[in-house]
């Protein structure tokens, strides 16, 4: 039985602000496109039955909605949660979708490299990963293969393996009645639902789960993960560049839609479409869709969509549609 794929992406990314304002976070973008593509790129290798976005409420969700239509290559459906009360409650939304098919969950603002053929194809499986400080994570603990408790960000941890945000799981009418068990109860950590809270209640009704240890795990939920994630997915996957006029120092994503001239970019930069850069040196840096950058010289910034920066050499975050010149 294929799995059906469920994405929670309604989170509003308080982090990144003022660029979630306007949008929301699983659309910014890094290595040349969404982190929701990365996402859905790597899911699509599985061919599941299909993909379930978990989306907030109002003009943001309704943006995932309009840019997820875009993807012929899966069936995509969008569920609303209407209320921010965690991961294990926005999961808990697709239950009617998923029925009684495996189920694969996927966080929507993390990007992790891994084998999904090998991680769907034998039982019911966490992705992990060895951290300096697990405590800031969801903490697994392993004996003879298989995990034996699951604390969601413990004050003494006890392993280094933190969950990445990757799950696979066949027996999802359990995950959802331990889910809505919780809901029910009242049980909440750190005030919210989670989904670490029913997967220990399922380790604790004797159901297997094995850990499955990624090649890569690049967290998107601050300006400096962000711009680390770029630069680590650029290293890995960027392609030769080049463009008349324009000095690339690579690894460099540059759009075919970019209008960029007398400038040098990179390393590790990605331009959206659309975006204009003029006499300007940009590096480690995202610039949006319909930015525009001239005579500047920025490194380690993100602009936004249709952002405007003119005549400055700074480090910048700049939402949407704002302005910045010196004159």
């Amino acid at each position: 039985m294929r799995p059906v794929a469920v994405i929670p992406v309604a989170g509003a990314g308080t982090r990144l602000k003022p660029h979630t304002d306007s949008t929301p976070k699983a659309l910014l973008e890094v290595a040349g496109k969404p982190i929701l593509d990365h996402i859905l790129d790597q899911v699509a290798e599985v061919s599941p039955e299909r993909v379930v976005l978990v989306v907030g409420p109002g003009r943001l969700g309704q943006r995932i909605r309009e840019y997820s239509s875009n993807r012929r290559d899966l069936q995509i459906e969008c569920i609303v949660q209407d209320e921010p009360l965690g991961l294990g409650h926005a999961v808990a939304q697709a239950r009617e979708a998923v029925g009684r098919s495996p189920v694969l969950i996927v966080l929507g603002d993390t990007i992790v490299l891994a084998a999904l053929g090998g991680f769907t194809s034998n039982g019911s499986m966490v992705g992990v990963k060895e951290v300096a400080d697990p405590r800031r994570f969801g903490v697994a603990t392993v004996r003879e293969g298989r995990i034996v408790t699951l604390v969601e960000k413990p004050e003494n941890p006890e392993s280094n393996l933190a969950v990445v945000g990757l799950y696979y799981l066949t027996n999802s009418p359990l995950l959802f009645q331990h889910l809505s068990d919780l809901e029910r109860e009242g049980v909440r950590t750190r005030g919210e639902i989670q989904l670490t809270d029913a997967l220990q209640r399922m380790l604790e009704s004797g159901e297997v789960l094995r850990p499955f240890e990624v090649q890569g795990w690049y967290d998107c939920g601050r300006f400096e993960t962000l711009l680390e994630t770029n630069r680590a997915l650029l290293d890995l996957r960027a392609g030769p560049v080049t463009r008349p006029g324009v000095v690339v120092l690579p690894p460099v994503s540059l759009d075919a839609g970019a209008d960029v001239l007398h400038s040098v970019i990179g390393p590790h930069t990605s331009i959206g479409p659309g975006a204009r850069v003029r006499r300007a040196v940009v590096r480690d840096s995202i610039i949006h869709a319909g930015a525009t950058v001239e005579d500047a010289l920025i490194e380690q910034s993100v602009v936004g969509e249709r952002a405007v920066i003119r005549g400055t050499y700074q480090r910048l975050n700049v939402a949407d549609t704002l302005e910045v010149e010196r004159t």
